[in-house]
């Protein structure tokens, strides 16, 4: 599988939501708190090209967007493809 990375923090739900449809796929993911590590945030909006809000998810190179995005590619049959390796 490719990495996942993903930007969060405690408070949002739609932060739980994201990484509890990726465990439930059984990934593995790497969780970057962007509360406890506010320096990390201008990492994450440039990474997300202007994405200010959490989550920010990345598989791979690709920004995949926020949890909205990342249900729809599993509704759609395309999130496991964009897991596997290439």
């Amino acid at each position: 599988m490719k990495p996942v990375e993903i930007y969060t923090s405690p408070l949002c739900g739609f932060c739980h939501a994201a990484k509890r449809l990726l465990t439930q796929k059984g990934v593995t993911f790497s969780e970057i708190d962007v509360w406890a590590s506010p320096d990390r945030k201008p990492e994450m909006i440039q990474r997300a090209n202007g994405g200010r809000t959490v989550p920010q998810i990345f598989i791979g190179e690709t920004h995949v967007g926020g949890c909205d995005e990342l249900y729809a590619l599993e509704r759609g049959g395309k999130l496991d493809a964009l897991l596997a390796e290439s």
